[in-house]
């Protein structure tokens, strides 16, 4: 459970804490939570990140965060999973779990309805009809390349939004789809709204929350499945769950502590939206990568996911 002083803290929002430690890294073993903020420095934080909303909010700055100082701390850090093999390494151990295979690159022209509720599932990173981030990625794909394939499904897609309907996509709107994952651009335009919505929001955090590399992974990966809500079930939600129930490294707690208590929550979630659900990308992936104390995230790397077995070298 969570100290006294870090309950405290928890009611300034948790990223005060998370600066005191990038800014004042010779705390980081200390037992307490760090030295106190400024007035000043404090106000800031709580203008930057409230709870699950501001959390969000914050992480999806384009900056990362309104503070030059924390700028400066997290340039300061290790590159971790934004490293390029790092990030080749993330986006495999994400296929695994999407698409069953390791060659990521072969999901752009993914799509099918998998039956979750969401309409169809398609592309990188499984982006939704019923789940608005599809909608916004061929918005923002049609505003820059007008003549397009997928533009004259705009107004369907809008229809959907929110549901599981295929009402005016059927029956031409998978062939287009697929069609337009050929294009260079399409593909680059679902790299972009992969990192800007998944990865960087999600990597952000993990940072200052004090997490290693593996940390990271678990952050975006849960960002991935569980999309980026506010709710108990969504990312930011579960994020600030564990921050009630666990102390951070930033907050002078143990990183594996921290993750298994977050992986818990996961796991929770996920049976909430099934209970039959599979969960070994968590339970024979990220748990395994955990209790092997790889937090680093190192290769060579073995791993199990709905029972088929993965190895990166």
């Amino acid at each position: 459970m969570k100290r006294v002083r870090a309950l405290l803290l928890a009611a300034v929002p948790v990223l005060v804490t998370a600066s005191v430690y990038l800014l004042a890294p010779e705390d980081a073993g200390a037992e307490g939570a760090g030295p106190d903020l400024s007035a000043a420095y404090r106000s800031q934080a709580a203008q930057d990140a409230k709870g699950a909303e501001g959390a969000k909010a914050w992480a999806e700055r384009s900056e990362g965060a309104g503070s030059a100082e924390v700028q400066e701390a997290l340039a300061g850090l290790p590159a971790g999973l934004d490293a390029p093999a790092e990030k080749e390494l993330a986006q495999q151990l994400v296929a695994s779990a999407e698409n069953s295979t390791l060659d990521w690159r072969s999901a752009y022209s993914y799509i099918e309805d998998i039956d979750d509720g969401q309409g169809y599932t398609a592309g990188i990173i499984g982006f939704c009809t019923g789940t608005n981030d599809l909608l916004t990625l061929v918005k923002g794909y049609t505003k820059a390349h007008p003549d397009n394939g997928l533009a004259t499904y705009l107004p369907a897609l809008r229809a959907v939004d929110g549901t599981d309907s295929h009402e005016g996509l059927d029956p031409g709107f998978t062939a287009a789809w697929k069609a337009e994952a050929e294009v260079p651009a399409f593909r680059k335009a679902q790299d972009t709204a992969r990192d800007r919505v998944y990865f960087a929001p999600a990597v952000r955090l993990a940072k200052l929350d004090g997490l290693g590399t593996l940390g990271q992974f678990v952050y975006y990966d849960a960002m991935v499945f569980h999309g980026p809500g506010t709710s108990p079930t969504g990312f930011y939600g579960l994020r600030a769950r564990a921050l009630e129930k666990s102390d951070s490294p930033t907050e002078g707690g143990s990183e594996k502590a921290y993750l298994d208590t977050f992986l818990d929550l996961r796991e929770d979630a996920m049976r909430t939206r099934d209970p039959d659900i599979d969960t070994t990308r968590v339970d024979t992936a990220q748990r395994r990568f955990l209790d092997e104390g790889n937090l680093d995230l190192r290769t060579p790397l073995e791993w199990q996911v709905y029972g088929e077995t993965y190895k990166v070298p």
